[in-house]
């Protein structure tokens, strides 16, 4: 587009998009995602146990943590053990099938995971995942 001073000169206007400012916004962005992700992650620090074969989660539906000093949690809520079948069975709506994941430290002693176990099997829940971190090197 081309248009005429006051001096009787023509120009053209400038027609090129300035992109500075959108990449700008883009990386703030992308650094405010990159700092809250691993706070969104989970809020409850465990040592997880290492193991050579771990699967990739697909989702997160419900996460059921134990940490070290064997208080339980659902999602990031505390639960009684005794409540603990209501909730998960309430959580899944009723699709005993949708996985579960068990996050349990690697300080906790067996007898305590067994009775959580127990506990997801008398509520019906059939699909238990076991979350582990991978064992790095040999």
């Amino acid at each position: 587009m081309a248009f005429t001073t006051h001096k009787g000169t023509t120009q053209t206007s400038l027609s090129e998009i300035n992109i500075t400012p959108l990449v700008d916004v883009v990386l703030v962005l992308l650094v405010i995602f990159m700092l809250t992700a691993p706070i969104l992650q989970s809020g409850i620090e465990v040592n997880l146990p290492k193991t050579r074969t771990v699967k990739a989660v697909r989702s997160e539906k419900v996460v059921i943590t134990i940490t070290k000093d064997e208080t339980l949690y659902v999602g990031n809520n505390p639960v009684n053990i005794h409540a603990l079948g209501d909730i998960v069975k309430q959580k899944l709506g009723g699709d005993t099938n949708t996985p579960v994941y068990l996050r349990a430290d690697q300080a906790v002693p067996f007898g305590v995971f067994a009775q959580v176990m127990d506990v997801l099997e008398q509520a019906k829940v059939t699909n238990v995942s076991v979350v582990t971190r991978p064992i790095r090197g040999r």
